[in-house]
């Protein structure tokens, strides 16, 4: 049996070895010319370390990269808006990883024999019954699964009328500063933007701003430290740790919920299927779910029985953690003083295991 895997990002290569490992030839085009990530820090939380766990993958990024849970959120002048009991959160769903993004990358792509990988492979349609146009040739294969993230080929050659990517209306720079010492992950928030950081294995400190941007605008380093100069320690000092060219900016975009994930011999993942705003963390973690979940079902049912199951199994749970994801960022993009101002006072007064209820949806996968 053949799989074809379109995109050799995190969910396509996480799919690709999770095939691989079953005994199927697989083969992964990807359009850039060489398979890395671009990137800076990822946090890979326990629900994602338990699908990479099936991969035989998880111990390595336990013992390579293993952080604390987040401890919390704080308003822009430092004051606790929810803390987080971490020995609860560890004891409830296990330990969180924090990794370079190229890192994951590099261990997936080791776990695949090297003629699987076919970079500098541009897609240019995908049909159902299995057959990929690509530039300069065409391929069948028994499976086709479209990991080719936001702006998908695959999702829009099977689903020609669905809605497209849109804007969430703030944009997203990552970086990662020279080593600065910090106690632990924090996220910050104020009117209409947010600063996170998180300590990694190196002394270097991953760190992911978000800001209400009208789509394609841009601001570099200079303009993030004059915009978040005065707010509380280390936001400022991790800016000056920054390296000149150390910020990639994009803009954040969401899918609408799609019908289906399968279509004939076609499915989904990742991004591709349900790409999601980053405000839990979860995007990569869902896609290795979607990518060993997919490769159970077909496995064990077959590939016509097993797509419909992954389906039914993946569909429900990944646009669910979508609007939660939609639902916890959105008061950090609030601009209005009142409202803000009313945030920052309520958040404080609530039971302090609200964090550890509305997460659990996400943590606690199992395949």
């Amino acid at each position: 049996m053949k799989a074809l895997v379109l995109g050799g990002g995190i969910g396509g290569l996480a799919a690709a070895v999770a095939f691989h490992q079953r005994g199927w030839r697989v083969e992964v085009l990807e359009r850039a010319p060489e398979i890395t990530e671009i990137g800076a820090g990822l946090s890979i939380q326990p629900n994602g370390l338990r699908a990479l766990d099936t991969l035989g993958l998880g111990d390595l990024l336990r013992t390579s990269g293993q952080a604390g849970p987040p401890q919390g959120i704080r308003s822009a002048n430092g004051a606790w808006l929810i803390r987080n009991d971490t020995r609860e959160l560890e004891r409830r769903f296990g330990p969180w990883a924090i990794i370079h993004r190229a890192t994951l990358v590099d261990i997936l792509r080791a776990a695949l024999p090297a003629h699987a990988l076919r970079p500098g492979t541009t897609v240019r349609r995908v049909l159902p019954d299995g057959t990929v146009h690509y530039e300069g040739g065409t391929a069948t294969a028994d499976l086709v699964i479209g990991a080719d993230g936001v702006h998908s080929v695959t999702r829009h050659s099977i689903w020609p009328l669905a809605a497209g990517p849109r804007y969430v209306g703030y944009t997203t720079w990552r970086l990662l500063t020279a080593p600065h010492a910090v106690a632990g992950s924090v996220e910050t928030w104020g009117r209409g933007e947010r600063f996170g950081y998180i300590p990694m294995p190196d002394g270097r400190v991953y760190c992911y701003l978000m800001g209400n941007a009208p789509a394609g605008s841009r601001t570099g380093l200079a303009g993030l430290r004059e915009r978040f100069a005065r707010w509380h320690d280390p936001v400022p000092a991790l800016l000056d740790a920054a390296p000149a060219d150390a910020v990639l900016q994009h803009d954040t975009f969401e899918l609408p919920n799609l019908p289906t994930y399968v279509s004939g011999k076609v499915a989904v993942l990742g991004d591709a299927a349900h790409a999601m705003a980053p405000n839990l963390g979860q995007g990569a973690c869902q896609a290795i779910e979607d990518a060993v979940t997919l490769a159970a079902a077909v496995d064990t049912l077959g590939a016509e029985a097993g797509l419909q199951e992954y389906d039914r199994l993946r569909r429900p749970r990944t646009q669910m953690i979508a609007q939660l994801s939609r639902r916890v960022g959105a008061p950090a993009h609030w601009t209005s003083p009142l409202a803000t101002a009313l945030r920052d006072t309520a958040l404080p007064l609530l039971p302090g295991a609200l964090f550890g209820r509305s997460i659990t949806p996400a943590y606690t996968w199992t395949l």
